[in-house]
């Protein structure tokens, strides 16, 4: 952990125009984040950011926690706080924008049609997400048929996926996977 101007700068850059990209939410920017922090700048490891996303994930409040560990994890409280404004920052401006435009257009067809093309990319890019935390955390042929087990679970059935992140968490604790 560095904490200088340049690193929060950067941060601030980087999660700024990241989060202009981040269609379908945080969740949908996960890999980029994944790519930047891991593989870009080196500010930590496939382990520390799959042990980061899952404590955003468990953690109660917004699931954007995970830019505020990535920040800490650079800068101390000051990188959180930079790169959690600059997460929030510009899309709460174009979400405010967006809205006031559609509200002034609600009688023509095209923002139903816009919102209609971001359902599918939207779920593109969580999929993507998916697919880049189970790389960064399934170390073992196990945690793969475990991670695999659980998505098919959750697809084919009602069961709640909380009791299946329950169950993963027990057989981590126990030291199984």
């Amino acid at each position: 952990m560095n904490g200088g101007i340049g690193d929060l700068w950067t941060l601030a850059w980087t999660f700024g125009l990241l989060s202009l990209f981040a269609i379908g939410g945080a969740a949908s920017a996960i890999p980029e984040m994944h790519r930047i922090a891991v593989d870009l700048h080196h500010w930590m490891t496939d382990a520390q950011f799959a042990d980061a996303f899952a404590i955003s994930q468990l953690s109660p409040g917004p699931n954007i926690l995970i830019v505020t560990l990535i920040g800490y994890q650079v800068a101390g409280v000051a990188g959180g706080l930079v790169a959690t404004l600059a997460m929030c920052g510009p899309t709460a401006v174009m979400a405010y924008n967006v809205s006031r435009l559609l509200h002034r257009s609600s009688q023509s067809k095209w923002p139903a049609i816009i919102q209609a093309a971001l359902v599918p990319l939207s779920i593109g890019l969580m999929t993507a997400s998916a697919l880049v935390l189970a790389q960064a955390a399934d170390r073992t042929w196990l945690a793969v048929a475990l991670t695999a087990s659980a998505a098919i679970l959750t697809l084919a059935t009602r069961v709640n996926p909380l009791w299946l992140l329950l169950a993963g968490g027990c057989l981590g604790f126990a030291g199984v996977v």
